[in-house]
């Protein structure tokens, strides 16, 4: 009894497949050609950057200018210690205390002249009773004249030593608020630097961020034909495939016999009608 085999051929549209040969051929020599990557770039300091850098520079007056201010507070403070010294204290004297102590001397001299005269021109002429009594004038004159040369000089040497110390906290204040404006003006400088190093900062990330624009896009097109070429073979892998069904019978075995005769599979009848007569 023969038997039928089916074969399932499946084949590839033939249109399909050279499409695919081309997409190959085209892909092979893209992948050939060498690719330059953009290289990653950093962008440089911003000019507001640098400048601020400078400005910090000591030599410029930015870190470290309170030194000058410092140096200064420390000279007035040292002359308002100076000042404070009583050996000094002679500066502040009054310029004119010599022609204050002349008046004083020149009105007691007066009063002396005058009570002298008064003396002698009483009646009888001097005696025990009216020479004792000028001498008691002239005591008194004389100790009234010590008083008010002491109280002047006392004067002079306490309006002196308020001077000095005046002029002594004066220069203090002075070097106390001269270090107060070094600071001020070093904190001020630091802060300005810092402003101005900050904003350029700024710059500096905008132009880092344009030049990783620029670099991405570059990297886009560069490998954009690769992405074309993905997208095709994505589109392939579902292309229609064509098929075909061959099919073919298998007849049962005969003997040398039945070759020899020419029955072959045509004579399937002959044969047997031959079997039964005992021919084979």
């Amino acid at each position: 009894m023969a038997t039928n085999t089916e074969i399932q051929i499946v084949k590839e549209d033939p249109k399909i497949a050279a499409y695919k040969i081309g997409l190959l051929e085209s892909a092979k020599k893209l992948a050939d050609q060498p690719i330059t990557v953009p290289i990653q770039q950093i962008a440089e300091m911003s000019g507001l950057q640098t400048q601020a850098i400078a400005a910090a520079d000591p030599a410029s007056g930015g870190i470290g200018g309170f030194e000058q201010y410092l140096t200064d507070a420390g000279t007035a403070l040292g002359e308002a210690k100076t000042t404070l010294d009583p050996s000094g204290i002679t500066q502040f004297m009054n310029p004119y205390q010599d022609a204050i102590q002349a008046e004083i001397d020149r009105s007691f001299d007066i009063q002396a002249a005058q009570a002298g005269l008064g003396a002698v021109g009483q009646p009888g002429g001097p005696s025990a009773f009216g020479g004792s009594r000028a001498a008691i004038q002239q005591a008194e004159i004389g100790r009234n004249r010590a008083a008010a040369l002491a109280q002047a000089q006392a004067q002079n040497f306490l309006q002196a030593q308020q001077a000095q110390a005046a002029q002594a906290e004066a220069l203090g204040k002075v070097g106390l608020q001269q270090a107060a404006l070094g600071q001020q003006a070093q904190q001020q400088t630091l802060q300005d630097i810092e402003t101005q190093f900050n904003l350029g900062k700024q710059q500096q990330a905008q132009q880092q961020a344009e030049l990783e624009a620029q670099r991405l896009s570059d990297l886009t097109q560069l490998y954009e034909p690769y992405q074309r070429y993905g997208f095709l073979s994505d589109i392939y892998k579902g292309a229609p495939t064509s098929q075909q069904t061959l099919t073919s019978a298998t007849a049962p075995n005969v003997s040398p016999a039945q070759t020899y005769l020419g029955l072959g599979i045509a004579g399937l009848s002959a044969a047997a009608g031959a079997k039964t007569a005992g021919l084979f």
